[in-house]
């Protein structure tokens, strides 16, 4: 297969890197072009929160490829540069300098931005988020012996970030907008799990926590005042109040976007030709029937396998279901499926919370909507096996841990 013109990919991370990594896979040998507004090549996310950002994990180890494998593959890494426009009837991308990039397809993985807080004090210099590589190593920096850290978010990113901070022997608070962290995220059961495992570290949590501002001077935090006076004194505040898609390019060159980049479930926007991964897409999702936007690592593994397959009009759709993990102390989990607050009837458990090694099952009536294992291995594919067969299950079989999960499958 030969094209005149490229294949572009627009973004600079995983899903840009497993695109071009698809591509060639499935046969594809014309030219490829990646644009990326960070000087560094296509890298992991996850471990800027926890191995890398630990100190665990060497530099080399996040990026995509070696550095040499695009141009093994005779992929053109644009680094450094900004897409600035699309022009979706011509076929065209315009980078830095007014240059324009003619394509035959064109995958949108512009990822996402930190949401910025937005109280007085929020630009001071150590008022500190995490998206990319430097922020992780300006965070590590910041995360040493009896310096106080104050994390705004309980969040996912808000309590990685809170353990590495807490490991490297730091003094932290927890700022929660609710009760407990990830609440409306996991519900109740498995909130006082990460709650009560922060909490044993040492970790102080703040609920219903309202930011009036952060004080400080000469450009540098010192502290942050709540809305009931309490004010934290801090050498460095971290932000994770959650992330908004990157949609400009999309949403001014007319492509339908709606929580994201509006595609179909191959991935396809609303426009001939351009296509959207990662944590971007909203794509439609054919087992669970509705779009679905998911902010992980997973998705942006994935999701370009599909995309490549459909910019190649390969006959191909994304019903993986959605998947995250995360490592915290001593604590490993992994969760598959999809709930929402209010879409579930009920969690049931296996093991002990107590000793925080269980697996805990998203119900609504007899199906299993979602599950997680924490400190219990080699069981995802079972629960994913579960999630998928739709099959009713029985509460009792499903809490005993001398059930195997596979004779639970219909």
């Amino acid at each position: 297969m030969s094209r005149v013109n490229p294949f572009v990919i627009v973004g600079g991370g995983l899903a840009a890197g497993t695109a071009v990594e698809s591509l060639r896979e499935r046969g594809y040998d014309g030219p490829l072009v990646v644009v990326g507004d960070e000087p560094e090549r296509p890298y992991i996310r996850p471990p800027l929160s926890k191995g890398y950002l630990l100190g665990k994990e060497d530099r080399e180890s996040i990026y995509v490829h070696p550095e040499n494998w695009y141009a093994e593959h005779d992929v053109d890494l644009l680094l450094g540069t900004t897409v600035r426009a699309l022009d979706p009837k011509a076929a065209e991308v315009e980078v830095d300098g007014g240059r324009r990039i003619a394509y035959a397809g064109l995958l949108l993985a512009t990822g996402s931005s930190p949401r910025r807080l937005s109280v007085p004090g929020a630009d001071f210099d150590n008022v500190l988020y995490l998206r990319r590589v430097g922020d992780s190593e300006r965070l590590k920096a910041a995360f040493t012996e009896g310096a106080r850290i104050v994390v705004i978010g309980g969040g996912w990113i808000g309590l990685e970030t809170a353990a590495a901070a807490r490991t490297a022997g730091a003094d932290v608070t927890v700022l929660e907008h609710s009760e407990l962290p990830l609440l409306k995220v996991l519900g109740r059961e498995a909130a006082q799990v990460f709650a009560g495992l922060h909490q044993e570290h040492g970790v102080r949590l703040h609920p219903h926590a309202e930011i009036e501002r952060i004080t400080g001077s000469g450009g540098r935090a010192d502290g942050v005042l709540l809305a009931d006076g309490t004010r934290l004194p801090a050498d460095a505040v971290v932000v994770g109040v959650g992330i908004t898609p990157n949609v400009r390019l999309a949403q001014d060159a007319g492509l339908e976007v709606r929580n994201g980049i509006v595609t179909d479930e191959r991935l396809r926007t609303s426009l001939p030709g351009i296509h959207a991964a990662g944590d971007v897409a909203n794509a439609f999702h054919p087992r669970l029937g509705r779009h679905l936007r998911v902010e992980h690592w997973a998705n942006a593994l994935h999701q370009p396998r599909t995309a490549a397959a459909s910019m190649l009009g390969q006959d191909e759709v994304y019903d993986r279901l959605p998947y995250f993990y995360t490592d915290q102390y001593d604590l490993g989990m992994e969760y598959t499926g999809h709930t929402e607050p209010g879409g579930y009837d009920r969690v049931v458990v296996r093991g002990s919370t107590d000793e925080r090694r269980f697996l805990a099952f998203w119900m609504s009536g007899g199906r299993v909507l979602a599950g997680m294992s924490v400190n219990v291995w080699d069981v995802i594919d079972s629960i994913r096996a579960l999630v998928e067969s739709g099959a009713e299950l029985d509460d009792a079989a499903l809490a005993d841990p001398d059930v195997p999960l596979a004779d639970l499958l219909p």
